[in-house]
């Protein structure tokens, strides 16, 4: 599987790299600042340095054109309200409709845990940009007509990996604390094997860290 990579060169991208390398796939690394594509390619993947928060949808079509999924896992990390927006929600929508339009069937988007209507952050809140424009790509992304999965992680660590999670029932409350935690090691591992699960299509998959291997998570 060819899978362009948006944010190879963040925390998840780079633990995803080796992994999916690993499982014989090919990967295009999209890194937007120069200086990123040669550790991305130390990492095993093929770089491509853009910027999609300032590309247009064509220049995304056309970089990931020929690529059989595309995993959105970029992200403005924090700065003000209008760089969330403009890279969390605005380059992530562009990219939905950029892999739509290059004939990309797979989409894979790394969102968060809340990402839900009523995701209850106070709107006074500097976290609140972030939980709208995650909401808003993450809907745009299920009413496309791509084969698309959202990932929804809890609170990342950098902890190593477990590789185990337990995932959330639709219904499930999300209650704070350490257990709300998963580490950045164990979402890319769940990445890695949503790319390659046809039970994972079609799904918001909120997850924390737990006791079910991740190999068995998208086995219902």
């Amino acid at each position: 599987m060819k899978i362009a990579l948006v944010g190879a060169h963040g925390k998840v991208g780079r633990v995803l790299i080796p992994i999916l390398a690993e499982h014989g796939d090919t990967v295009l690394g999209i890194v937007r600042k120069e200086g990123q594509p040669t550790l991305v390619e130390e990492l095993g993947a093929q770089p491509l340095l853009l910027d999609v928060g300032a590309a247009s949808t064509d220049e995304i079509a056309e970089a990931v054109r020929g690529s059989d999924a595309v995993v959105w896992s970029a992200g403005a990390g924090g700065g003000s309200p209008e760089r969330t927006y403009a890279v969390d929600r605005d380059a992530a929508i562009r990219t939905i409709d950029a892999a739509a339009a290059a004939g990309v069937p797979r989409f894979v988007m790394v969102s968060w845990i809340g990402s839900v209507a009523e995701h209850g952050v106070d709107p006074e809140s500097a976290f609140y940009p972030y939980a709208e424009a995650k909401l808003a790509a993450d809907d745009h992304l299920r009413a496309s007509d791509l084969e698309w999965t959202v990932l929804g992680p809890g609170t990342l660590s950098d902890d190593p990996p477990t590789g185990a999670i337990h995932v959330l029932a639709e219904d499930e409350e999300i209650e704070g604390g350490p257990g709300l935690e998963v580490s950045r090691a164990d979402v890319a591992m769940v990445v890695a094997q949503a790319l390659h699960s046809d039970s994972a299509v079609g799904r918001f998959v909120r997850f924390t860290s737990g006791d079910t291997p991740i190999l068995e998570a998208f086995g219902h």
